[in-house]
């Protein structure tokens, strides 16, 4: 007699914890981070909802992850994370720590999931397979982070590369028409929509205004992006500047070098597409034209044999 009000108290509580997952899902998927710039506009940031829904528990490794044994790694993940415009709102300790928090519990719910699946098909191919699919979601949920952390870089030094020779031309023409420097760069910050590249410019001169000298607010940017056309720009502009060289020369120079790069670029992707199109080309074009051409004679062939 007490098993059915028990079974019915499991199922009850199971479905308010449920519940309050996704209570806790939906509140923390609403939350928008805002990064405000010196010049008052604000920029959203997004991390991945995986991220936001662990980074709560991430305190409780902070005494691991804190070990001599991790320096170069939080040093890696803080710089990466800079560069990819995350400064203040993921740290490289909690990013180290969500790259162990990850695993363990998406992992531990994709086994609970595929359990479930399991009790009801138990002769199903997730039943024999299951330590193979088991180990597999361990290893992508312990890699996710460094993929996502890689994806979010390129995208952002993409960005980059693109607005740069523009950025450069607009510039270019501002000095040689006697405009100063900083006030070109002020005035192209200002008329510019907000891009990785723009974010990084505002953040330099608002260095530059504060008592920074120029030469070290460049440095710090080249270092802070690490992005090798901008470190190249920044160094021409700094030896410009130590040397007393026309920076308006600088600027055509190094606009010109970077369009030639983009230009190479695009010729080596042209280069490569053919290279990338011959895998889908043998594994799914030329079995299907090769079942139309040979199939009528294949089957002829059986009947005036059979």
């Amino acid at each position: 007699m007490l098993t059915e009000p028990l079974k019915y108290m499991t199922l009850m509580s199971w479905a308010l914890c449920a519940a309050g997952l996704v209570w806790y899902c939906l509140n923390i998927a609403r939350q928008i981070t805002y990064v405000t710039l010196a010049d008052g506009r604000r920029q959203e940031r997004k991390l991945p909802l995986l991220f936001r829904l662990l980074l709560p528990f991430s305190p409780n490794l902070f005494s691991f992850v804190m070990r001599p044994g991790f320096d170069r790694a939080r040093a890696v993940a803080d710089r990466q994370l800079v560069a990819a415009g995350f400064e203040g709102l993921l740290s490289g300790r909690e990013f180290l720590t969500l790259k162990f928090l990850t695993p363990v519990i998406c992992g531990t719910f994709w086994c609970a999931v595929l359990r479930l699946l399991i009790a009801f098909s138990p002769d199903s191919e997730i039943a024999k397979d299951f330590p193979l699919l088991a180990i597999g979601g361990f290893v992508f949920f312990y890699f996710y982070p460094l993929f996502w952390l890689r994806r979010v870089l390129k995208a952002r030094h993409r960005a980059i590369q693109r607005a740069l020779p523009f950025v450069l031309d607009l510039l270019t023409l501002s000095v040689e028409a006697g405009m100063d420097f900083m006030s070109a760069m002020q005035r192209n910050c200002e008329r510019r929509k907000l891009d990785p590249l723009n974010e990084e410019l505002i953040r330099m001169t608002r260095e530059v205004q504060v008592g920074t000298p120029r030469r070290v607010a460049l440095r710090n940017m080249a270092q802070r992006v690490d992005l090798p056309e901008l470190r190249s720009v920044c160094n021409a502009l700094i030896q410009a500047d130590e040397l007393g060289v026309s920076i308006g020369a600088i600027l055509r120079i190094q606009s010109d070098q970077i369009r030639g790069r983009r230009f190479d670029r695009a010729e080596k992707l042209a280069n490569e597409a053919p290279v990338k199109m011959l895998g889908p080309l043998l594994l799914f074009i030329l079995p299907a034209v090769f079942i139309i051409l040979i199939g009528p004679i294949a089957r002829q062939a059986m009947e005036h044999l059979f």
